[in-house]
């Protein structure tokens, strides 16, 4: 029998001064087994890192101790990074993704509109460096499914360049059809 206690959505911001990445944590969950010879407690922490600039990544570490699972999870998001692109702030175009049962739907937002998402997407919109956008999430809030279909949708957005490469177009094409 498994039981997990889920810390809701508590975030931790620390800035690591040799590569200026910042980590969020998205959610800390305390899980008990029951066995014969008694509880078993073991953490698991789900972990954003990103450098604010069109750089992202997420892992999940498991430990025996809070500290240690940040940790793991921390270093499983580094080595996870995707490059988003960015254009003045905010996403190029507008993306849907699903991970599961979660459904996030992300649309460009002009300037001074700032960062319009909530609990696990905000987490990851912030790490990568998204200041204006319009996002809302459908179906189920588990926070490790948002992040995985947030980062998702990051990782299919893009750039016009990107899109005249592939097409073989100018890139006024592109914009003008």
């Amino acid at each position: 029998m498994v039981m997990a206690e889920n810390k809701n959505n508590t975030k931790q911001a620390n800035t690591s001064s040799e590569s200026e990445l910042t980590d969020h944590m998205v959610a800390l969950n305390r899980v008990t087994k029951v066995t014969k010879g008694g509880r078993a407690i073991t953490f698991a922490a789900i972990m954003v890192v990103g450098d604010g600039n069109g750089k992202v990544g997420f892992g999940l570490g498991k430990a025996n101790d809070a500290t240690a699972a940040i940790e793991k999870g921390t270093e499983a998001a580094k080595k996870a990074m995707i490059k988003v692109p960015l254009r003045k702030g905010t996403i190029p175009h507008e993306q849907f993704a699903k991970f599961s049962g979660s459904e996030v739907i992300l649309i460009p937002a002009s300037e001074g509109t700032g960062l319009k998402a909530g609990g696990a997407m905000r987490a990851v919109l912030e790490s990568a460096g998204v200041k204006d956008v319009l996002a809302k999430s459908k179906g189920s809030s588990n926070p490790h499914n948002l992040v995985k279909a947030t980062m998702l949708a990051l990782s299919q957005l893009r750039d016009a360049y990107t899109v005249a490469q592939n097409r073989g177009v100018s890139l006024e094409k592109v914009f003008k059809g």
